[in-house]
């Protein structure tokens, strides 16, 4: 194990370290909107040592504070999470073999440790950093967590700072970056019509269930048809 962080060189760390403050400051984010938002102190620092995916995170924290319902919460954050299954196939290999590695390894499966591994240009530094990168977004985003939870109690009113509008910005900051593909525009704005349309006749949570169907608008692939050999 030892051989494998040694081959972690500075400038790896220091891309590690500057997403892992970035994670801070959105758990911090998090704890503070969770707490002021009515939920008990445990429930943001739970969440966050057994869920450890930001998106899912704000989005059951911000449908449970509107009054919508868990199961929507937690429907929602599995389609959010979606994403993860290709991942893993990416960097099964990467994780270990026992099983203790793959337990954890699998809990650390995020957006940045399996970027930071795929960059890499040999399996042995791939290894090293996935788990560096996971480790410390962990801790940074557990840490940024409680932090900011503590400051919720103090705050009381999410509104007061404003924090009511930390959800809504980080669902935004997780769907800009996809409306950069040309294909994927469609399905988000289809999904996204449908939700405003929905939000004043449904309960809370339900209108970001609805907004699946946008995927009724993924442009379809032209079938290709076979070449005519003369």
């Amino acid at each position: 194990m030892r051989s494998i962080w040694r081959t972690l060189d500075a400038e790896l760390w220091r891309g590690v370290l500057a997403i892992a403050a970035a994670a801070a400051v959105s758990g911090a984010s998090f704890g503070a909107i969770a707490v002021a938002s009515g939920l008990p102190l445990w429930v943001p620092l739970t969440m966050s040592v057994l869920v450890f995916a930001g998106g899912s995170q704000f989005l059951a924290v911000g449908v449970t504070a509107v009054g919508g319902s868990p199961i929507a919460a937690v429907v929602g954050g599995l389609v959010l999470n979606a994403r993860h299954l290709p991942f893993g196939l990416a960097v099964g290999d990467l994780v270990g073999r026992g099983r203790l590695a793959r337990l954890v390894g699998s809990h650390l499966l995020i957006d940045e440790a399996v970027a930071f591994a795929l960059a890499q240009r040999d399996a042995v530094r791939a290894r090293a950093a996935y788990w560096a990168c996971g480790v410390t977004l962990f801790i940074a985003w557990n840490f940024g967590g409680l932090v900011g939870a503590l400051a919720g109690q103090l705050v009381g009113d999410a509104e007061a700072l404003g924090l009511d509008a930390i959800f809504p910005a980080a669902m935004l900051a997780l769907v800009f970056p996809a409306l950069k593909d040309p294909a994927a525009r469609g399905p988000a704005l289809l999904g996204a019509a449908i939700a405003l349309a929905a939000t004043p006749f449904l309960p809370a949570g339900v209108p970001v269930l609805l907004a699946l169907l946008g995927l009724l608008a993924v442009p379809r692939r032209p079938a290709r048809t076979p070449e005519v050999v003369a």
